[in-house]
């Protein structure tokens, strides 16, 4: 959602700033700018559209030499996407500020500014926070305690960064369910919504938890409490590198991420599993005995992590593990009962979803026995607040459509699925023979990267196409609804997925010649069931795309293409079969013209409701 990147240093900031914003461009905008300060007091930039319009905007203004500064991306809330409503907002030519959430009671403080003669340009709820702010701080003529008094009041999310013209080497900030970093330079001391935002100046961060504040100015950090009390925080130092982020000879992030698949997989399994076996200890000091405490598994995820969830319920009941997956803002939403000895599990690339955090929330306040996550992201407030934690080491990942972040999560479920069951009903031979599997599936990957030529071919006849099937069985169906997922993701075509099963059921009505249908066929014993459904498309004038198993041994009629994956053993399959659904939503896209990295309406970590 809406990043925001603020700095103080002893060089000129704009180019900091604008790098900044270029970095949180993955998190979803529609508008961007920038304040800067100096002794002329502020100079502000706004623009609608991407970081280049308001670099074109910026004009001459580029060579600001202003060494104090903050920026902003907004994901249009409260207010369409227009430059009266982008940040940095001002008030009274002495106060800006950026923000990232969303206040719920803005509408009844908003009342009262009214009354008390504020006058507001935009139609947002940062505005408020703003005169807020203003108006404490013409009581209490600090800063600090004029956003502290305010965060006691607001309600909601928030994430947000103030500086004042008459405390021009100071900025304040403060989180409530935003996500907020410190980084902590030589030249100067800055904060962001994450972390990648400032790695081309630091990789020594302080991580802002919720209802702290944080100052920051010339002579370093403070991190307070909402009572104004210090808290001492450890410097948290990041592994990730500045050009982690960078295209390289990718046109787009989603096809360099599609085709990082193999590293990223491989640098999950490293150091995890043993030649026959899965290591004990690699989702915490304390994981084998929790393992053997546990009598059920519930999955909160949201999106593409729901689905990587579905696929791990049948892993989990294949080996006699009672699992149920659930969408974080439905489980958020409706009352529910928790079972003895639960282990919740919660998935998220980002670790900063909203709905899965708050879920996470009401499953501990409800009992749950114990808790873990999958994450991506080592710094996120999602790991900091489970007590079991693996990383999934899939690294940077900038397109707003997910695809090594899935992948490496179905590895990660893989390892817990075994991790679990082999105290309950998985064999060593299962264990094994899973394990053999996992260190195959990079050099797998790597051999189903290299049918790309033949996918873009078979995404022209997408051209023109407006809707779509995707039908699956087993584990094979959340695969379908992620392919159905990423299709209407980036290229826009409505795109649906069915357990094949339920074709006759409904579905059928829809197919003719302009509804094509993607269908996902290993070698398992659902085959021969998804082989009659295969027919029956056929047979009403659909055409079909079929994924298949070398060994499945579906022919090639009129009406239906076969793309042989090579032959994948069941348990990976679902692993495997995603990749070539990813390549043809990502080729399909390039036909229709979308934004591929950027989808409409999208962002990448939803930190808002």
């Amino acid at each position: 959602m809406c990043g925001i990147v603020c700095a103080i240093s002893n060089q000129p900031v704009l180019p900091l700033l604008i790098e900044g914003l270029k970095r949180l461009e993955y998190r979803g905008y529609d508008s961007a700018g920038v304040a800067l300060l100096d002794e002329d007091g502020f100079e502000r930039t706004r623009s609608v559209g991407r970081i280049a319009d308001l670099v074109a905007a910026l004009g001459t203004g580029i060579n600001n030499t202003s060494t104090a500064g903050i920026a902003h991306t907004r994901w249009a809330t409260h207010g369409a996407p227009t430059r009266n409503n982008a940040h940095p907002h001002l008030t009274t030519g002495k106060l800006a500020i950026v923000h990232n959430g969303i206040i719920e009671n803005h509408q009844s403080l908003r009342e009262g500014l009214i009354k008390a003669g504020y006058h507001f340009e935009s139609e947002t709820d940062t505005e408020v926070i703003l005169h807020e702010v203003d108006r404490q701080y013409q009581q209490t003529g600090n800063l600090y305690e004029a956003v502290r008094a305010t965060v006691k009041r607001l309600k909601g999310a928030y994430a947000i960064g103030l500086i004042s013209s008459d405390e021009p080497r100071r900025i304040v900030g403060a989180r409530s369910g935003s996500p907020m970093v410190v980084g902590l330079g030589e030249d100067g001391h800055y904060i962001a919504s994450d972390m990648a935002a400032l790695l081309s100046v630091t990789h020594d961060f302080h991580i802002i938890n919720d209802d702290e504040l944080v100052e920051i100015d010339d002579d370093g950090v403070r991190i307070s409490n909402l009572d104004g009390e210090t808290v001492e925080r450890e410097i948290f130092t990041s592994d990730q590198h500045a050009g982690a982020a960078d295209l390289g000879e990718y046109r787009h992030y989603m096809l360099k991420e599609i085709h990082e698949q193999t590293q990223a997989v491989a640098d999950t399994l490293e150091g995890r599993i043993a030649a026959q076996q899965v290591l004990t200890g690699i989702f915490g000091a304390q994981d084998e005995a929790i393992f053997k405490q546990t009598r059920a598994i519930q999955i909160i995820a949201c999106g593409t992590s729901y689905h990587a969830g579905l696929v791990a319920q049948y892993w989990f009941e294949k080996y006699g593990m009672a699992c149920r997956v659930e969408i974080a803002s439905e489980f958020r939403s409706r009352k529910h009962t928790i079972a003895d000895n639960t282990l919740l599990v919660t998935l998220s690339q980002s670790g900063e979803t909203i709905d899965t955090l708050a879920a996470l929330k009401i499953a501990r306040e409800a009992g749950v026995a114990h808790t873990l996550t999958i994450c991506n992201a080592p710094e996120s407030t999602l790991v900091r607040e489970s007590e079991l934690v693996f990383m999934t080491h899939a690294g940077p990942e900038i397109g707003v459509a997910s695809t090594k972040a899935f992948t490496t999560q179905l590895v990660s479920l893989l390892l817990l699925v075994v991790s679990v069951t082999r105290h309950h009903r998985l064999t060593q031979a299962d264990e094994t023979k899973i394990v053999k599997e996992l260190r195959e599936l990079p050099s797998i990957i790597d051999e189903t990267l290299k049918r790309e030529e033949e996918i873009a071919r078979l995404a022209t006849l997408f051209a023109d196409k407006e809707h779509a099937l995707f039908l699956g069985r087993g584990t094979q169906y959340p695969i379908a609804m992620e392919g159905a997922l990423k299709l209407k993701e980036i290229s826009y075509i409505h795109a649906e997925a069915y357990a094949a099963g339920e074709l006759k059921h409904g579905p059928l009505a829809l197919v003719d010649e302009k509804m094509p249908v993607i269908a996902v066929a290993p070698n398992n014993r659902l085959l021969e069931k998804l082989k009659s459904n295969i027919e029956e498309v056929r047979a009403r004038g659909g055409h079909m795309l079929v994924f298949a198993d070398d060994q499945a041994r579906i022919d090639q009629t009129a009406g239906v293409e076969i793309i042989n994956i090579g032959r994948v053993d069941n348990i990976i399959a679902p692993i495997v079969f995603t990749i070539p659904l990813q390549m043809l939503a990502y080729h399909v896209a390039l036909i229709k013209g979308t934004d591929v990295d950027k989808p409409r309406n999208l962002a990448k970590s939803v930190t808002v409701e």
